[in-house]
């Protein structure tokens, strides 16, 4: 694990729930621009819930599928430091984009889920589970899997609360860790008690060697 442990809370919705979480001790903070999630956040407000995230945190952008012009126009509209790329977008087509830019995800089924990201050499990976709807169900990733088979640096996705986090830190060795529906009261409503559990237990299994 790298010293910097990134610790993202994912599919903020208000500037409310990105300040809350900034302070808290969240490293970044992601906005969902696919219009396909429950925790989506069209671009006009997304403008408002980034203006909320304080200098020194990362505001990332979280898109499906989005033609590559489409998400540079984000990034330079919104102020985006990070273009997570969730869906099946080609390597080739964001070969112009800066490296330092992308968090590539990688939705693992099996170890063949692996061999997708050839192509792909992003400053960040990002694990998560194979679910419909591209994330966000709590469904937990493959830990062993992930274990074995993940390109570093890489941020741990999918099925996280406060009371699994450290254990998923211990089997994976993470960079990171990326929650939404597990700091969550309802689909885009951030829990304030749930998020600061989450980044304490985080935080701890980190300093004890985890």
């Amino acid at each position: 694990m790298s010293a910097a442990f990134l610790i993202k809370i994912c599919g903020v919705t208000t500037a409310e729930d990105a300040a809350m979480a900034s302070a808290a001790g969240a490293d970044a903070i992601g906005v969902n621009l696919w219009p396909g999630s429950k925790r989506y956040v069209a671009p006009t407000s997304a403008r408002a819930v980034l203006e909320a995230v304080p200098a020194g945190v990362l505001k990332v952008g979280v898109f499906v599928d989005a033609p590559a012009g489409d998400v540079a126009q984000r990034i330079e509209e919104l102020g985006l430091d990070r273009a997570q790329l969730h869906g099946d977008e080609a390597a080739a087509d964001f070969a112009a984009f800066d490296p330092a830019r992308i968090i590539r995800v990688v939705r693992v089924r099996d170890a063949a889920s692996f061999a997708g990201a050839t192509g792909w050499n992003p400053a960040l990976w990002l694990y998560d589970a194979f679910v419909e709807g591209f994330g966000g169900a709590g469904v937990p990733a493959p830990w062993p899997l992930i274990a074995r088979h993940a390109r570093r640096p890489f941020l741990l996705a999918g099925g996280l609360m406060p009371d699994n986090v450290a254990a998923a830190i211990r089997a994976t060795r993470p960079d990171g860790v990326d929650v939404a529906s597990g700091v969550e009261n309802r689909p885009g409503m951030k829990d304030p008690a749930k998020v600061a559990a989450f980044i304490a237990a985080a935080r701890a299994a980190i300093s004890s060697g985890a």
